[in-house]
């Protein structure tokens, strides 16, 4: 795909979408880390059920560490691995009160220092926080990018990698929204809803590969 085209794509992205954003409920970096902590293997709206009970309660490092581990699981139940993801964000908690004066680190090193921390959360948390131009790429921006022939890769960092080199800089702070929102809504995993697809005429999808409609 040549660079005219991913600017026609992005440029008809941004139109639909002026202003995207994560669609994780929260009010503080600290929620926000917490919310997409959560999410690994979970769905926003699942995690949005459990943190709008949650965050009302105990939304700051202190008050989630004195929740525990089996108080925090008694909010956070309903997710997946929640045993794990538990005992992770209490740990998370500490190091941010002993090592971060309670507050949400802004670099990639601090924050995959973080349990329950990885490349994609610590990219979600630079680039909705802190504003930074990453690139999270979870199965929907996966998807989206060997789909369209955008920035095709065998594996995520691939993919992220080829995405930062690709997307031009004008684009690179959204560009991370604007692509799970087309996935999640419009380049669905099962059949593409390719007949209500605003970059249809510019995706680089075979035609046998599409679906009829």
């Amino acid at each position: 795909m040549n660079k005219e085209k991913r600017i026609q794509i992005f440029e008809r992205l941004k139109a639909q979408r002026p202003n995207p954003t994560t669609e994780l409920n929260f009010s503080s970096d600290f929620e926000l880390l917490i919310a997409v902590i959560l999410s690994a293997q979970a769905t926003d709206v699942g995690v949005n059920k459990a943190t709008d009970i949650l965050f009302p309660v105990a939304n700051t490092p202190e008050a989630i560490y004195a929740l525990g581990v089996d108080g925090l699981k008694e909010y956070i139940k309903t997710i997946g691995l929640f045993n794990t993801k538990a005992e992770n964000v209490i740990k998370t908690c500490k190091i941010l009160m002993d090592k971060h004066n309670s507050q949400v680190p802004d670099n990639r090193k601090d924050l995959e220092a973080l349990p329950g921390v990885g490349r994609k959360t610590a990219n979600v948390v630079l680039n909705t926080a802190f504003g930074h131009p990453t690139i999270a790429v979870d199965t929907h921006i996966f998807r989206v990018s060997n789909r369209t022939r955008i920035a095709p890769g065998k594996t995520v960092l691939e993919v992220e990698k080829r995405l930062d080199r690709v997307i031009p800089a004008e684009y690179k702070r959204d560009a991370h929204h604007w692509l799970i929102l087309h996935g999640r809504y419009t380049c669905v995993a099962r059949k593409p809803r390719c007949g209500s697809c605003i970059i249809e005429d510019l995706c680089e999808m075979p035609m046998s590969q599409r679906p009829e409609y």
